[in-house]
């Protein structure tokens, strides 16, 4: 089950860099972003939410990381997630800003917690 952790925290890094960098070319190249884009978002949050399950799993398994900030950075990576759901403006250009944001914060908060985890 830490292999399936370690693993799925290298999915979370890789894909929601390519992410944010993928978005940050729509976004100042004024460009609206391709359908499959949005899929590759949806992606990066689903990869976090599921790094999460597994880390709530191995904590119920009474699994524990060496450093208490790896919980630290994965609550926050998931809230980064969340966050543009609920506070992202409604026009699209700036809406675009907040996923790329989101999806750096989290590839960022991802490989800080696997520094931390190992």
């Amino acid at each position: 089950m830490v292999e399936l952790h370690s693993v799925v925290g290298v999915l979370v890094i890789a894909v929601n860099v390519v992410a944010a960098l993928i978005g940050l070319v729509y976004y100042v190249r004024h460009r609206e972003p391709a359908r499959k884009y949005l899929h590759l978002v949806a992606l990066g949050q689903v990869v976090v939410v599921a790094q999460a399950a597994v880390g709530l799993l191995l904590l119920a398994g009474d699994f524990r990381a060496p450093d208490k900030l790896h919980y630290v950075y994965g609550g926050v990576a998931l809230a980064a997630i969340l966050s543009p759901w609920m506070y992202a403006p409604p026009s699209a250009r700036k809406r675009l800003l907040w996923f790329v944001c989101a999806s750096a914060v989290a590839a960022a908060l991802g490989a800080r917690g696997y520094m931390t985890g190992s």
